[in-house]
């Protein structure tokens, strides 16, 4: 098996956030891709287990500790690994979650267009649950951006804090938001911060894959977008910039794009290799 290394949302293979990549896993049983994707270690692992020609391949990913319908920011890294071999263009990938095509051009720049998205209340029980976990009180939270769950092929609560500090102190009770998760099916936590209108600092907790925190999240990015749609927070053309990874030493750059008439939300950021 050939794993590959890519760093995504970043165009520094030190920033961003890290993703497995394995372009030839048809013979690969879900023992061993969750195997693989445990002793690489990043909080994803891409595995191509078909390749349905025209650009068309069946994707799935793998935490350490268990496989996610969706991920982003391995997708961003896959499709550029695979146009590092092919040329930039379109490549589908048909996910638990539903189609999803990545648009490659000839700088590295990735833009992955999600399957539907939607948002829902989040219950004032769960709410206070999150907030125990996270060991934050809710006066720290923006009233003009209430807490909701959002989904563009995972499932993310959205909580936004008043301040840049409230974010920056991150410090959970790891197993009880762990707990919490699995017991909702969130995949991660979209913490963010608005700077301005269509400028977010954000981070991600993401204990139920087995690492403190996810550097840079596409996935959580796209809900992110579907969030900001469905509360009209920003107009429905609207081109959305967010910062992550910062607080990790790791920073990363992701797009969210709103296209009126799409269900979907766009998400892009470059990927680059790193070196072995």
């Amino acid at each position: 098996m050939e794993i590959l290394r890519y760093a995504a949302f970043s165009a520094d293979p030190a920033g961003g956030n890290p993703a497995g990549v394995v372009l030839a896993a048809s013979t690969l049983s879900d023992a061993e891709m969750l195997a693989a994707a445990a002793e690489v270690g990043y909080s994803e692992t891409a595995f191509l287990t078909e390749d349905r020609g025209d650009g068309v391949y069946r994707a799935r990913y793998f935490s350490p500790l268990a496989e996610v319908p969706f991920c982003g920011h391995a997708t961003v890294g896959t499709a550029v690994a695979l146009a590092d071999r092919h040329g930039p263009g379109t490549f589908v990938f048909v996910t638990n979650a539903g189609e999803v095509p990545v648009t490659v051009d000839d700088q590295r720049l990735a833009t992955l267009t999600s399957v539907g998205a939607r948002v829902a209340d989040l219950a004032p029980t769960d709410l206070s649950a999150l907030l125990a976990a996270l060991r934050w009180p809710d006066t720290d939270l923006d009233p003009e951006l209430p807490p909701r769950v959002a989904y563009a092929g995972a499932y993310h609560p959205v909580l936004a804090v008043t301040t840049r500090q409230r974010l920056a102190d991150l410090d959970y009770d790891v197993p009880a938001l762990k707990a919490l998760m699995e017991a909702k099916g969130w995949t991660t936590i979209q913490l963010v911060w608005r700077e301005a209108e269509d400028r977010f600092d954000v981070r991600n907790p993401f204990p139920v894959g087995g690492v403190y925190e996810d550097p840079a999240t596409g996935a959580a990015a796209a809900a992110l977008g579907a969030y900001l749609r469905d509360l009209w927070l920003v107009p429905g053309d609207a081109v959305v910039q967010l910062r992550q990874g910062d607080d990790l030493g790791r920073p990363g750059r992701l797009t969210i794009t709103l296209t009126p008439g799409e269900a979907g939300v766009r998400v892009s950021g470059t990927a680059v290799p790193i070196p072995a």
